[in-house]
């Protein structure tokens, strides 16, 4: 339980650490941000199949294939739906609205609400993979959970400042992000440990609201500003450090 609790605070001390880089270089280049966000997505891409799917296979049995399946749709219309609800990053605060000050306020607010409702499936994720048993296995998932916050962190910042949000405000609203994601993680872990049935298809659910954030979130994101080419590298580059990982630490 020690672990978890660590891993929760890591998972959502992350956010607070991009946050801070955020301060520090409010103007980092689409390069350098589009890089970090392609090498977590490959680095969650790998997670999600080796550390949730693949395991959801094993531990389904006879029905393995079928709850696999259902719980990876289930995942990705479950954060459909929430993005219907609140939209995400690219559809909330652009470059061309940061010379508007007050009237962005809510927007950015809804900004940053977005980014929170999202956090916690993520942090369900590690949680699930605690609850699985497979420490090794959940440590690398929280580890790709992690250095996608770190960068989804950093983005938080330049927006609310532009806004007209103080420093403190907009240092407390990137820290609840995270505190979303410790949420989750432990509601996760007491979730399969409290119904250890449910858990092939909580592995499976969790890896398809992964799925969906890659796909839907990231690499959209990441292949915005034309660095296509880097960005597809530096997922791969992520995916093979994830892989060569859990071979090692198999």
């Amino acid at each position: 339980m020690e672990l978890v609790l660590l891993t929760a605070a890591g998972v959502g001390l992350a956010t607070v650490f991009g946050s801070a880089i955020g301060f520090l270089f409010k103007k980092a280049s689409h390069t350098f941000s589009d890089i970090v966000l392609s090498f977590a997505a490959g680095v969650m891409l790998s997670a999600a199949v080796i550390g949730l799917i693949l395991p959801s296979l094993d531990y389904g049995g006879k029905y393995g294939l079928i709850i696999t399946v259902l719980g990876i749709f289930a995942g990705a219309v479950c954060l459909n739906l929430l993005d219907k609800a609140v939209p995400h990053l690219h559809r909330l605060v652009g470059p061309e609205d940061e010379s508007h000050h007050n009237p962005q306020i809510n927007r950015v607010f809804l900004f940053v609400t977005a980014i929170a409702i999202h956090n916690l499936p993520e942090g369900i994720a590690a949680g699930v993979g605690f609850g699985a048993g497979d420490t090794s296995q959940a440590l690398l998932i929280a580890g790709g959970i992690a250095l996608q916050n770190i960068p989804e962190g950093m983005v938080i910042i330049a927006p609310m400042l532009s806004a007209g949000i103080s420093p403190w405000k907009t240092f407390l609203c990137a820290a609840f992000t995270g505190v979303i994601e410790v949420i989750g993680t432990l509601l996760g872990y007491f979730a399969v440990n409290i119904a250890s049935a449910i858990l092939p298809f909580a592995l499976a659910f969790a890896g398809g609201t992964m799925l969906y954030v890659i796909s839907d979130e990231m690499i959209p994101e990441t292949h915005a500003h034309g660095h296509q080419r880097g960005a597809t590298y530096a997922l791969l580059v992520g995916f093979c450090v994830m892989l060569i990982s859990d071979v090692l630490l198999g």
